[in-house]
């Protein structure tokens, strides 16, 4: 079963006066945050003449996944010749326009040339929409466009830049800070933006294998901000041992906190020093409260634990761990006791959720030919929906037996990912915004 806490809110508010019916995606990976769509009417197959209810274009490039609630899709946009960082809001029936809001930001930040400013995705409850616009703070929208409040949590500086985006839960808003050389949690008041918590990043360990160690030999010479460490993910609600717990990716280890206090719960060690997908949760016939996966980027360690723990579990409730892993950056998805993830090399890999054993891996390339990948999945039924960069999104089957179901090319090249809602998917390439129906 989906976090409680996050079903509750959006059942709620869908039905409050005014606010569809249909499945909303109100942030980053849905409304549970695990990717996973409780719709089987997508569209199977598509081109950029088929099946395309409207497409319309975007001022620059980007990286940032659609949120869509109701009668209406946000996205975060940055347009570079002009120092802006903005919220952009489209209507949902004919893909018009209907406001840009933002702020100008002319400081220096560093990033990575593929990561431009805007990466994190919107989030809202129906009402407010709050993006998280990396050193200038978070900001906060009504549904008109007109900014409601604003925070600043300081500089964020990271070679490769950021990309967690901030997460809901009752009146809370909650961001991973990072990375770079200041690292933290922080929850504030949805309705304000006040700071109602804020937790530093645990310092991260002494590598214990060669190739993290490698990777961060210069670590004593250079700035934490210059270091291939520090976490990009977005956390994640879990309801376990009664309780909800905030699951956080950190360099090192992941954690859980209380959501409304910021109390460490538990902390489970042995993540790499680089994580770039959100934690992962999944329902297990084994663990009564499902089993939490967090994967390492850049080749590093990756861990499956029980939540629902109290302090270390490092020895008492990690389930498993592998010192390496492939070039991680997307996030995958679990089904039926399999998880589906793909690496940046366009590798599709399904594994078994209570071990990590390898089911099978087959890389997918469409006709433009180049494989790379940086998207993360989103599960709808038994299909998987997965774009790669140069714009083919593959759907597979999520079996133990791999079968590509379709391969769908737009041609425009994207780092982003699905959104669905009401039989719909919302694509974002650099170029444009997608929405893709089925025939009807």
């Amino acid at each position: 079963m989906p976090s409680r806490p996050f079903w509750c809110l959006v059942l709620v508010l869908a039905c409050s006066p005014g606010v569809s019916s249909a499945e909303n995606w109100p942030n980053w990976r849905g409304p549970d945050g695990t990717g996973v769509s409780h719709e089987t009417d997508l569209p199977l197959k598509w081109s950029p003449t088929e099946n395309i209810r409207w497409h319309v274009p975007l001022p620059d490039r980007g990286n940032s996944t659609p949120v869509v609630w109701g009668d209406r899709v946000f996205i975060t946009q940055p347009v570079e010749k002009e120092n802006r960082r903005t919220l952009m809001c489209f209507d949902r029936a004919e893909g018009k326009l209907l406001w840009q809001s933002g702020i100008t930001y002319t400081e220096k930040e560093t990033t990575h040339e593929t990561n431009p400013a805007c990466s994190p995705s919107p989030v809202t409850d129906g009402r407010i929409v709050i993006v998280w616009y990396g050193s200038p703070g978070l900001y906060a929208y009504d549904f008109k466009g007109k900014e409601l409040w604003h925070r600043d949590l300081g500089l964020q500086q990271h070679m490769w830049g950021n990309a967690s985006s901030p997460i809901l839960h009752g009146d809370l808003c909650i961001l991973t800070f990072g990375p770079g050389n200041r690292e933290f949690v922080v929850a504030v008041d949805k309705r304000s933006g006040r700071v109602v918590w804020q937790k530093d990043a645990p310092p991260y360990p002494e590598p214990t294998d060669k190739a993290a160690a490698d990777a961060l030999a210069d670590r004593a010479t250079r700035p934490r901000a210059e270091q291939l460490i520090g976490s990009f993910a977005t956390p994640i609600i879990v309801r376990a041992a009664g309780r909800d717990e905030l699951i956080v990716g950190w360099p090192g280890q992941v954690s859980a906190y209380t959501p409304k206090t910021g109390k460490e719960l538990w902390f489970c060690k042995g993540v790499g020093a680089l994580v770039y997908a959100s934690p992962m949760w999944a329902p297990s016939p084994k663990h009564k409260d499902g089993v939490v996966i967090v994967f390492g980027g850049y080749n590093m360690a990756a861990v499956a634990v029980e939540p629902g723990g109290s302090g270390d579990v490092t020895e008492t409730r990690r389930l498993w761990h592998t010192p390496r892993t492939k070039l991680r950056l997307g996030n995958g998805v679990v089904r039926d006791g399999y998880i589906y993830i793909n690496d940046m090399n366009g590798v599709v890999h399904c594994l078994d959720l209570h071990t990590a054993k390898v089911i099978w891996e087959q890389r997918l390339t469409g006709p433009s030919g180049r494989p790379d990948n940086w998207s993360s999945m989103v599960l709808a039924g038994d299909r998987i929906y997965l774009p790669n960069q140069e714009g083919d999104c593959f759907v597979v089957k999520a079996s133990p037996q791999f079968e590509l179901l379709a391969t769908n090319s737009l041609g425009e090249y994207t780092n982003s990912s699905p959104a669905v809602s009401d039989g719909e998917i919302f694509l974002r390439t650099y170029n444009q915004l997608w929405c893709v129906t089925a025939a009807r």
